[in-house]
């Protein structure tokens, strides 16, 4: 006899409106949560940030590129595992390499871009390191995270990706902001 229980996994195209608000709602309020840490957070950098103006306008694309990397990482694991095509381990180690590839890809993409630009190696070197750094975590957390939801029998496709999209955004910024702390205040 099998005591291991199915996750339940939502039927968007059986379900009333009301019922899918109801499942969505608690994880958007989490999201909503999480953005307002994130804000109250990223205010205690208020000096890093006067003393280099310049490190504010990378924050978008910092914080959307790691989002995005863990979207990706998640939904394909999501897809695949929902099939039972997916090892965790093999994922794990497949998105951590690609994680790292990607991360010095845009990474120095993104820090010649801010060199060429603002003329500041102190800005181009910190946005190089959080990209590396924020693209290789990405993925790893993205897989975390649906593992986890996997083995708390929740759906991970209704949850994993609010949830994670939050955490990575204060990851990310954390991330970003130390990188800039170490270089800027050196």
């Amino acid at each position: 006899m099998d005591h291991e229980k199915k996750v339940i996994l939502e039927d968007d195209d059986k379900e009333p409106e009301i019922k899918l608000i109801q499942h969505r709602l608690p994880w958007l309020a989490l999201g909503l949560l999480g953005g307002v840490i994130a804000t109250i957070f990223s205010s205690q950098f208020e000096t890093l940030l006067s003393r280099n103006i310049s490190l504010v306008f990378f924050i978008p694309v910092i914080v959307y590129i790691a989002d995005a990397v863990g979207t990706q990482t998640e939904t394909i694991y999501i897809r695949d595992a929902s099939r039972g095509k997916a090892k965790f381990s093999t994922y794990f180690i497949k998105e951590l390499l690609i994680g790292i590839a990607v991360g010095i890809l845009f990474g120095l993409s993104l820090g010649v871009f801010a060199y060429l630009w603002l003329k500041s190696f102190e800005v181009a070197l910190t946005i190089t390191l959080a990209m590396l750094v924020n693209i290789t975590v990405a993925p790893v957390m993205a897989l975390l995270v649906a593992k986890f939801l996997q083995k708390e029998r929740t759906d991970p496709a209704l949850g994993a990706g609010p949830f994670t999209t939050v955490l990575q955004d204060i990851v990310s910024l954390g991330i970003y902001f130390l990188i800039a702390s170490i270089i800027i205040f050196r």
